[in-house]
C-alpha cells in the first residue's frame, strides 16, 4: 500500500485534467447544435398590387350648425320650457321672459297708431274741402297749401306709429325665446327668476346640430408637395372624381362606420405652422362624433397601380429612427432599411429597400439576429384567424410570436444591431 503515501497533488492532478476535458467536450455539443438550429418565423411574400394611397391626419370635430340662444330683451325669466340635454325642433319654445312691460308698450303703440290715423283722416278731409274752395276762389292759395301739407304730415305720422307698433310686437315676441334650428340642446345657463339683459345679450343655452358634423383637418405642406410630385411622376393616379373619400379613426383604433367626403382644401399655408387647413363632412346619425372631439382622419389621396405593401407589424424602428424590415435570403435573416410611404389597408407602401418577391418576416423577431438561419412559414393574416380571435391580434401560426412581441421589436432590433456590429 505504498501508493497511499504519495503526495495528494501528484495523484489528483491527472483526474482533474480528465474531468475538465470531458466537461468541455460535453459543452461543445449543445452549442454546436444551437448554432445549426433554424428559428421558425412567419413571412409574407410581397407582390406589386393596386393600392389606395391613404394619409392619416389630425382633426377636430365641429358642429355643422351651432346656435347660441341669447336674450334679445331685458327682463325676468319666468319659465324654462325644455328638458335639458334633449332634442329640440326649430321654433320650439325654450324660455319665457316676463312679457308684461312689453305688452303694455305694444298696447301704447297701438293706441298711438289709432290717434294718428284719426288725425290723418281729419287732415285729409280738410285738404279735400280746400281743394273745392280754391277753384271758387273762396280760400287763399296759402290756406290750401297748408291743408295739403298737414294731410301729408299726418300720413307720415301714421307710418311712424305703425312702425312703432311693429317694433313693440317684435319686442313682445322676443319674450318667448325659441330655437332657431333643430338639434341637441345643452344645459340651461340661467334659472327661473334670473334677470337677463338685451344690451349684454345674456346667453341662455346652446343648440348643436349633430346629424352631420364637420371635421377640420390640418396637413403639412410637405406632404402635399410630395403627393403632387408623385402624381406628376405617374407613381400615383389621382381620384377621377376629385372628391377624396374620408374616414374617421376613433380613439380605440376602430374606423367610424360612416364615410365622409372632403369639402375643400385650403389655398393658403399658415405661416406659423406650415400647414394647410382642410374640412370634411361626415354623417353622424348616432351622434358618436361630438363637437370638440379629437380624431384622426384618413384621406384617400389616389391610387398606386404597382404598390409594394408591407404589413404594419413587419416594419421595425431602429434606435436611430430609421425603418427596417427583415428579409429572408438564402435561409438567413437580413435586416434592410426601407423608405416607408403612406398607409394602405393594414400595411404601408414601401418605396425603397425591398423588391417584388421578397419574403418579409412578420412574426418571430425576438428570436433572430442578422445572419441567423431561419425557417420561413406562411403568415396567417388576422382575418384568417379562427373565429373568436381578437381582431388585429397575432395569427395562431407556427412560429408566431406572443402578443407582447410587438412591444419587444425595437429593443430586439437594437440588440441585434449591436450584436451585428
Amino acid at each position: 500500500m505504498a501508493f497511499l503515501q504519495l503526495p495528494a497533488g501528484r495523484t489528483l492532478r491527472p483526474l482533474a485534467l480528465a474531468l475538465l476535458l470531458a466537461l468541455a467536450a460535453c459543452g461543445d455539443k449543445p452549442q454546436q447544435g444551437m448554432q445549426g438550429m433554424k428559428v421558425p418565423v412567419s413571412v409574407v411574400q410581397i407582390q406589386p398590387q393596386e393600392a389606395i394611397v391613404n394619409t392619416d391626419l389630425p382633426g377636430r370635430v365641429q358642429a355643422i350648425e351651432d346656435a347660441e340662444i341669447r336674450a334679445r330683451v331685458t327682463g325676468i325669466v319666468q319659465g324654462i320650457e325644455f328638458e335639458q340635454g334633449s332634442r329640440v325642433k326649430a321654433g320650439q319654445l325654450l324660455f319665457t321672459i316676463d312679457p308684461a312691460p312689453y305688452r303694455a308698450a305694444r298696447d301704447q303703440a297701438a293706441a298711438q297708431l289709432k290717434n294718428t290715423q284719426a288725425a290723418a283722416a281729419t287732415a285729409k278731409l280738410q285738404a279735400q274741402r280746400f281743394g273745392k274752395l280754391i277753384r271758387q276762389h273762396a280760400v287763399s292759395q296759402q290756406d290750401y297749401d297748408n291743408a295739403v301739407a298737414q294731410a301729408r304730415q299726418t300720413e307720415a305720422a301714421v307710418a311712424a306709429a305703425r312702425a312703432a307698433l311693429e317694433a313693440a310686437d317684435i319686442d313682445l315676441g322676443y319674450t318667448r325665446v325659441t330655437s332657431p334650428i333643430e338639434g341637441q340642446i345643452g344645459k340651461s345657463l340661467v334659472t327661473v327668476g334670473a334677470l337677463v339683459s338685451a344690451s349684454s345679450a345674456t346667453q341662455l343655452a346652446t343648440v348643436h346640430r349633430l346629424d352631420e358634423v364637420y371635421v377640420d383637418v390640418t396637413q403639412p405642406v410637405a406632404q402635399i408637395s410630395e403627393l403632387r410630385r408623385q402624381i406628376a411622376d405617374g407613381v400615383i393616379t389621382p381620384d377621377a372624381q376629385g372628391n377624396p373619400r374620408a374616414e374617421v379613426l376613433l380613439d380605440d383604433g376602430r374606423v367610424y362606420r360612416h364615410d365622409g367626403k372632403l369639402l375643400f382644401s385650403g389655398v393658403a399655408v399658415d405661416p406659423g405652422t406650415g400647414q394647410v387647413n382642410l374640412r370634411a363632412l361626415f354623417p353622424n346619425p348616432e351622434q358618436i362624433l361630438l363637437p370638440g372631439l379629437y380624431v384622426r382622419v384618413r384621406l384617400a389621396q389616389g391610387t398606386d397601380p404597382k404598390a409594394l405593401i408591407v404589413p404594419e407589424q413587419a416594419i421595425q424602428r431602429t434606435a436611430d429612427g430609421n425603418n427596417t424590415v427583415v428579409v429572408v435570403k438564402d435561409g438567413k435573416a437580413v435586416f434592410i432599411p426601407v423608405q416607408v410611404g403612406p398607409r394602405s389597408g393594414q400595411g404601408y407602401i414601401v418605396y425603397d429597400g425591398v423588391q417584388a418577391g421578397d419574403q418579409i418576416v412578420v412574426e418571430g423577431f425576438q428570436k433572430i439576429r442578422p445572419g441567423a438561419p431561419v425557417q420561413p412559414m406562411p403568415w396567417k393574416k388576422p382575418s384568417d384567424a379562427k373565429p373568436g380571435a381578437q381582431p388585429g391580434g397575432p395569427a395562431p401560426a407556427a412560429g408566431a410570436s406572443d402578443p407582447a412581441s410587438s412591444e419587444q421589436k425595437p429593443a430586439a432590433d437594437a440588440a441585434s444591431q449591436a450584436k451585428a456590429g
